[in-house]
C-alpha cells in the first residue's frame, strides 16, 4: 500500500474510536443502556448493525475461497453458517417470540420459560455458560481471520496483526457498550457498502474469465493443487449432486447429501432461534412489527455480501490467467486487494474489511459480555450490586473474553477447520435444547440444563478425541446424544409448574405441542392464535428458498450468465409477492401485542 492508503485506514480508526468514545456517556448509565441502548434504536439501525455485524473478515475469506476453488455453488456450502439462513427465521417468527420476553439475554429468557426456582436457575446457569464459551469460539475466530488478512496486507506476523486490530476494537467496544457498537456499525455500514459497489462494478467491467481456467485447492497432507475447470461449472447456479474435489475439500464430494443435510441443520438451527449478538438485536427492538422490518432490512444487505465475494473470486482467477495460479484459496481476498486496486481506492477497501471486522468483533463481545453480567455475576454472585458496579463488570467481562478467545487461538489449523467446529460441533450440542424449549410443554429447566451440558461436553470431546471426522456424522453423534439425554432428563424430573407455562405462553404463543396449555384458553382466542401461527409456518416455507434466490441472483449477474440470472430474477419476485401477501402485509396486526394476548377460561 502506499501513504494515501495509511492515511485512510488511519483516519478511519481515529473516526471509529471517537465515536466510541463519544457513546461512553449514554452507555454508562445502567445495564441495560449498556447492552441493549435502552431499547430505543431505530429498526434501520439495527438491521445495518446486524449486517455489519455478519460481514466479518473471516468469514469473507472462507466464502471467497470456496467460490474461488467451488465456483458459484460455493454458496451451498455456507447454508451450514456463512449465508445466516437463520435470519429468514428471525424475520418471519423467532424474532417476534424472542423480543416479546422483554429481557436482556437469552439466558435471562430461561426465567420466562422455566420458572425462577431451580429449574429456572440451572437453565438460565448453563445457559450463559454455553454462551459464553460460544462467544470465546466465536473471538477465537474472528482472531484467526483478522490475523491471516491483516497479517497479508501489512506484511507482518498474524498474531501481531490480529492483536493490533483487537486492541483497537476493545477500546470502543469495551467503553461504550452497544450503542458504540450501533453507532460504529452503521458507520461501517456505509464504508463496507462503498467498498462492496466498488469492487462489484470493477470486476464486472474490467475482468472476463475464459472457457477454462485453473483454481487450486489444500491438500490433506499440505500444500495445494491446481485443477482445471470450466466456466459453465464453476458458475451453475444448481447444486450438483456430486463433485470430484482433491484434498481438503473432498469432503463435499457428496455435494447433494451435503446440501440436504445443511438445509436440515439450519432448519433445526432457525426453529430454535440463536443467541449472542444476533439475538441481542431482537431484545433491543422496539415491538414485533420493527423485529420484522430490521430482519427484512438485515436481510438485504447481506445480499449484497455475495456479488462482492463472485468479484474477488473473479479477479483472484484473472491473476492466475498468467500462470501465477493463487494456491491457497484463503489468500484470495488480501492478494486481490494488494495487487488488483488502484492507491486510495486499496485504502478505503482494507479500512472497510477492517470495519466489517470489528464490527462482528464489537457485537460478540458485547453480546457475551450480558451473559457473565446477568446471569452469572448479578443472579448468583452478587445481587445486590448497583448499576455502577454491573457497568465495571460489563467492561471486565469484554476484556475477559477477548483474552481467552485470542489464547484458544493456538488450537485450530485454520479457518475453516475452526468455522467447522463452531457450526457444526459446538453449534450441534447448543441447539437441541434450544428448539425443545419453544415446541414441547413438558419440557423443564433440568432438561435444558443437562442437555445443554452434554452438548458442550460432547463437542469439546469431539474436538479433542476425534477431530478428524466428517461433519456429518459428528453433528448427528452431538446432535443425538443431547437429543436423548434432554428428552430423558425431563421425563424423569418434574415438570415445569402451570403459571409459568401459562405466563410462557399468553407472552410468546408459540406453536407446537402445547395442547394442555391452550386447553385453558379461551377457544376464540386460540384460534386467533392459530392464523398467525398458520401465516408463520406457510411464510418460513416462503422465506428459506426467498433468501437463498436474492443471494444467487446478483452472483449470476456478475458471473455474466443471463440465462441464469434472469431465471433467478423471476423465481425472485414471484417469491417476493407471495411473501408479501403471506407475512408482510400484517406486520403492522401483530404489533398490537396486549390486545391479543390470550385470557384464561377461568
Amino acid at each position: 500500500m502506499h501513504a494515501i492508503d495509511y492515511l485512510i485506514i488511519a483516519v478511519y480508526l481515529i473516526f471509529l474510536i471517537s465515536i466510541g468514545l463519544y457513546a461512553q456517556r449514554k452507555a454508562g448509565k445502567n445495564p441495560e443502556s449498556y447492552f441493549l441502548g435502552n431499547r430505543k434504536m431505530s429498526w434501520w439501525a439495527l438491521g445495518s448493525s446486524g449486517m455489519a455485524s455478519n460481514l466479518d473478515v473471516a468469514g469473507t475469506l472462507i466464502i471467497v475461497a470456496f467460490i474461488y476453488a467451488i465456483g458459484v455453488q460455493g454458496l451451498f456450502i455456507e447454508i451450514r453458517g456463512g449465508m445466516v439462513l437463520i435470519m429468514a427465521f428471525l424475520m418471519v417468527f423467532m424474532g417476534k417470540w424472542n423480543r416479546r420476553a422483554q429481557v436482556m439475554t437469552v439466558a435471562e429468557w430461561m426465567k420466562l420459560r422455566f420458572g425462577s426456582g431451580r429449574q429456572g436457575n440451572s437453565a438460565r446457569l448453563l445457559s450463559a455458560i454455553a454462551n459464553l464459551m460460544f462467544t470465546i469460539a466465536i473471538v477465537t475466530y474472528f482472531t484467526q481471520g483478522a490475523g491471516i488478512f491483516l497479517g497479508s496486507i501489512l506484511n507482518i506476523d498474524p498474531i501481531t496483526a490480529a492483536l493490533l486490530m483487537i486492541a483497537l476494537a476493545s477500546i470502543y467496544t469495551v467503553v461504550s457498550g452497544f450503542y458504540g457498537v450501533i453507532y460504529t456499525d452503521v458507520f461501517q455500514g456505509f464504508l463496507i457498502f462503498f467498498t462492496v459497489i466498488y469492487v462489484c462494478v470493477l470486476a464486472f467491467v474490467r475482468f472476463d474469465l475464459p472457457e477454462v481456467f485453473m483454481v487450486s485447492v489444500p491438500l490433506l497432507e499440505g500444500g495445494f493443487k491446481s485443477i482445471e475447470v470450466s466456466l459453465s461449472d464453476w458458475a451453475n447456479v444448481v447444486p450438483s449432486w456430486t463433485m470430484d474435489l482433491p484434498g481438503e475439500y473432498s469432503q463435499y464430494n457428496l455435494f447433494g447429501i451435503a446440501v440436504l443435510f445443511y438445509l436440515f441443520k439450519t432448519t433445526i438451527e432457525g426453529s430454535g432461534g440463536t443467541g449472542g449478538y444476533l439475538i441481542q438485536r431482537y431484545f433491543a427492538a422496539k415491538s414485533d412489527r420493527e423485529a420484522g422490518l430490521l430482519s427484512l432490512f438485515w436481510i438485504f444487505l447481506l445480499s449484497f455480501r455475495w456479488p462482492f465475494v463472485v468479484a474477488i473470486a473473479i479477479i483472484g482467477i484473472s491473476i492466475g490467467l498468467g500462470g501465477a495460479v493463487i494456491e491457497n484459496p484463503e489468500e484470495v481476498l488480501p492478494i486481490v486487494i494488494m495487487n488488483q486496486l488502484p492507491i486510495g481506492i486499496t485504502g478505503l477497501l482494507v479500512a472497510g474489511l477492517i470495519a466489517a471486522a470489528m464490527s462482528t468483533f464489537d457485537s460478540v463481545v458485547n453480546a457475551g459480555a450480558a451473559y457473565w453480567v446477568k446471569d452469572i455475576y448479578h443472579r448468583f454472585l452478587n445481587p445486590r450490586a448497583d448499576d455502577k458496579k454491573l457497568v465495571l463488570q460489563s467492561r471486565l467481562a469484554s476484556v475477559g473474553v477477548v483474552v481467552i478467545g485470542v489464547l484458544f487461538t493456538l488450537t485450530f489449523r485454520n479457518l475453516n477447520e475452526l468455522w467447522s467446529w463452531i457450526t457444526m460441533g459446538l453449534g450441534a450440542g447448543l441447539i437441541v435444547p434450544q428448539v425443545i424449549r419453544w415446541y414441547w410443554w413438558r419440557f423443564n429447566g433440568y432438561g435444558f440444563a443437562f442437555g445443554t451440558l452434554a452438548g458442550m461436553i460432547l463437542a469439546i470431546g469431539q474436538r479433542f478425541i476425534a477431530p478428524g471426522i466428517p461433519e456429518l456424522q459428528g453433528f448427528m453423534i452431538i446432535a443425538g446424544g443431547t437429543f436423548i439425554i434432554s428428552i430423558t432428563v425431563s421425563l424423569l424430573t418434574s415438570r415445569t409448574d402451570n403459571n409459568t407455562l401459562i405466563k410462557f405462553y399468553k407472552i410468546t404463543r408459540p406453536f407446537g405441542f402445547w395442547g394442555p396449555v391452550r386447553k385453558l384458553f379461551k377457544p376464540t382466542d386460540i384460534e386467533d392464535i392459530n392464523k398467525e401461527n398458520r401465516r408463520d409456518i406457510l411464510s418460513i416455507c416462503i422465506a428459506v428458498p426467498w433468501q437463498i434466490v436474492l443471494f444467487l441472483t446478483p452472483m449470476a449477474f456478475m458471473t455474466k450468465q443471463w440465462t441464469n440470472f434472469f431465471a433467478l430474477a423471476a423465481i425472485l419476485l414471484v417469491l417476493s409477492v407471495a411473501l408479501y401477501f403471506t407475512w408482510f402485509r400484517h406486520l403492522s396486526a401483530i404489533d398490537k401485542e396486549k390486545e391479543q394476548q390470550p385470557q384464561l377460561l377461568n
